[in-house]
């Protein structure tokens, strides 16, 4: 018992334009081991989970650069699913998305949020529904993806990292990934074949496997 109760607890953090729900999968797939979820409160109430004990942090998409802005107390190891430590192109880093398209989708947001969702959700190839969108987070995220720059905080990064990336994704293409994460060597990089930006909807027991793997190595070393 007492081995069970120090089990790290897996943290939980969507990407831009979803919610907690888009975990759900992926969720079901290690619901044995302890989980917290956040939520940014794109369409209801900002949920900051507060945890006790190790944790082993996943981020898809967005939730990869927040969680690179400071890991939570007790972090064994971070998980990037579809993620990045920058999304926006500039000097230095020609990969990412020209900012025009990300003032483009800041006015489409402000004039017609519900539409600026669903075109991003359907890029994504995601046709479900989604509850009323609360502008102010929503707008202030879309910011971050074209201002945010973690990548200093990425090559300085204090626990193992692991990469699971969609080869066909098409919102973090693979020359973006290569890009962002090129300067660690110590990384556990895997790239799906086929696989799109949703990961942890799509390809949850992929996923998982990868997941429990990383997570045997962690305690194995803990």
């Amino acid at each position: 018992m007492p081995a069970r109760a120090s089990r790290p607890t897996l943290l939980f953090v969507h990407g831009w334009a979803f919610d907690a729900s888009v975990w759900t999968p992926l969720r079901a797939e290690l619901q044995d081991w302890p989980q917290a979820v956040f939520d940014a409160g794109y369409y209801g109430a900002l949920q900051e989970p507060a945890i006790d004990g190790p944790v082993l942090a996943i981020g898809h998409s967005l939730g990869a650069l927040r969680l690179l802005r400071g890991l939570p107390a007790n972090c064994l190891g971070l998980v990037s699913i579809n993620g990045f430590a920058r999304f926006a192109a500039g000097p230095g880093f020609e990969a990412g998305v020209a900012p025009r398209v990300l003032e483009r989708m800041s006015r489409r947001l402000d004039s017609d949020p519900a539409a600026a969702l669903r075109d991003f959700r359907r890029r994504c190839d995601d046709e479900s529904g989604f509850g009323e969108p609360r502008l102010a987070p929503l707008a202030r995220d879309l910011q971050a993806l074209r201002d945010e720059d973690r990548r200093d905080a990425l090559a300085a990064l204090p626990v193992p990292l692991l990469v699971l990336a969609g080869a066909d994704d098409p919102i973090v293409p693979a020359t973006m990934t290569q890009a962002v994460f090129a300067g660690r060597t110590d990384m556990d990089l895997q790239s799906l074949e086929g696989g799109g930006h949703l990961l942890p909807l799509t390809h949850a027991p992929w996923c998982a496997a990868r997941i429990r793997a990383f997570l045997s190595r962690l305690t194995d070393a803990a």
